[in-house]
């Protein structure tokens, strides 16, 4: 889909088709109601007469109006007048797109933007049409046979995006905005729908450098085993010890601003495969263990979607990669490990391994010294237990990044829930042997596991968000769902 900003009334396009919202009750939208005008009110009778209710997503695909110039109008329900927000409009929007697809319409405009929507400017209008069409359009086919299958991507079509009034520039700038939004989620869903067998932490090198290649602004270096010894990341090094295949840590970079200016580090969790190590895993659903590099893929992604829209800020990505694998050289249950930051580990589960990845990374994150450093990752089941799929967890050591990253989730609508991290949770982390113990039992295994992370940030504003329950959809519709990349771009765009 390629998108370009619309100027006109509706009853002048001379598109395949036109896109025009309509409520469930109450008088016709003013792009409709002009269009209406010219059609004789043949809009508006089909309202009166029941045959398009309006509710939320209905479509109806009208061939031929009389009195407008184009050969098809798609009318859109938006609902209840005093109901519609953000959440409507995407579903509309949703619609609409996928009634388009199954026509034959090539050059598209819709006047969905143009309606005050509850939440929204002409800006993020725009985005959420842009950003909608890239999650519909999405596909995963590379590793199909079948031309027929690795061809289902949608049929190239132009939209264009209506405007009212003086909001060219916002909509310009929603449609790039929801652009470099889109490729990037498409690049995180790509990553994590690909299987461990050609995801390695080696295959998540080649992609950071394909992201960075060409981009002045972009940079990546790889530090292998033997790098990682040196800098005696222990903890990290005891997950990756029960496989042959090496691990890896990636750090890119992206500089924005002046090199004095203090970055925003993210780190992402790259376990390519989680078969639990020792800790054997249960065999139902292990094949969802692919997706445990999400957030690996999400602070790819983010970096791509930052050198794109060119933000004026600087950005570290870290991303621990490996594998946690059994074998005859496997971490056990019970074993002792130094971490980069010196304290010792006692690994009481070796399941409970994101973390031991992600604490020599956060230790080795504030040599950055940045303004501000998130962690994201698959961590705890949980977190899907006490959020499900809808929102992911949001722990903190900072109010102010805390409500920061609450308010990017609700703005791009990849909304966060807060929970507690307070001394107490640190109590049930204490080990008779050890500095701390990976695991602090079944009671709030999603807080325990912040506060063991929490003891390698140091007094950085740090935050941790945990995706086991968005990162991907289980089931018939099994598959990467591109969060949180949303989100953090959103964070990135308000600093």
């Amino acid at each position: 889909m390629r998108f370009q900003v619309k100027a006109g009334p509706a009853s002048r396009q001379r598109a395949d088709c036109i896109i025009l919202p309509a409520y469930s009750a109450g008088p016709l939208p003013a792009a409709t109601r002009e269009a209406d005008r010219a059609a004789r009110g043949a809009l508006r009778a089909l309202l009166r007469n029941g045959d398009f209710r309006g509710e939320t997503g209905d479509t109806l695909l009208l061939p031929s109006v009389r009195g407008l110039r184009c050969p098809r109008v798609l009318l859109v329900g938006l609902g209840a007048r005093e109901k519609c927000e953000r959440k409507a409009l995407r579903k509309a929007t949703r619609s609409a797109l996928a009634a388009v697809t199954r026509s034959a319409a090539v050059e598209v405009v819709s006047y969905l933007g143009t309606e005050d929507v509850r939440g929204t400017d002409a800006y993020r209008r725009a985005r959420i049409a842009v950003e909608v069409w890239h999650d519909a359009a999405y596909r995963f086919t590379a590793l199909k046979t079948r031309a027929s299958e690795r061809n289902r991507t949608p049929k190239q079509r132009l939209l264009g995006i209506a405007v009212s009034g003086g909001d060219t520039a916002e909509v310009r700038r929603g449609i790039a905005h929801g652009q470099a939004i889109g490729a990037a989620m498409a690049l995180a869903r790509d990553l994590g729908n690909l299987p461990a067998n050609i995801c390695t932490p080696g295959y998540l090198v080649g992609r950071a450098r394909d992201v960075a290649r060409g981009n002045a602004r972009l940079s990546v270096s790889v530090l292998d085993e033997a790098r990682m010894r040196r800098l005696r990341m222990g903890s990290l090094l005891s997950v990756t010890a029960g496989t042959d295949e090496p691990a890896r840590f990636i750090v890119l970079r992206y500089r924005g601003a002046a090199r004095n200016k203090a970055p925003v580090v993210l780190v992402g969790k790259g376990i390519t495969f989680d078969t639990g190590g020792i800790s054997l895993k249960p065999g139902p659903q292990m094949d969802e263990m692919k997706y445990d590099m999400s957030g690996a893929g999400t602070v790819i992604a983010v970096l791509q979607a930052a050198a794109a829209l060119r933000l004026p800020l600087n950005v570290v990505g870290l991303v621990p990669a490996c594998e946690n694998m059994p074998g005859g050289s496997a971490t056990r249950p019970g074993d002792i490990v130094r971490s980069m930051s010196g304290q010792t580990i006692e690994i009481l589960n070796t399941d409970a391994e994101g973390r031991l990845i992600l604490c020599d990374a956060l230790t080795y994150g504030q040599r950055f010294r940045p303004a501000a450093m998130i962690d994201i990752a698959t961590l705890t089941g949980a977190c899907v237990v006490a959020l499900g799929k809808h929102r992911s967890g949001l722990m903190a050591n900072s109010g102010p990044l805390a409500d920061a990253l609450l308010a990017a989730g609700e703005a791009a609508d990849d909304p966060a829930w807060q929970l507690p991290l307070g001394e107490e949770y640190m109590e049930q982390l204490k080990s008779p042997f050890a500095d701390v113990a990976n695991i602090g039992g079944r009671e709030a295994g999603t807080i325990t596991a912040a506060a063991f992370l929490s003891r390698f940030v140091g007094t950085t504003p740090w935050a941790h968000l945990d995706i086991a329950g968005t990162a991907w959809n289980a089931g018939a519709q099994k598959g990467s769902t591109g969060r949180p990349v949303a989100l953090l771009v959103e964070f990135l765009l308000k600093r």
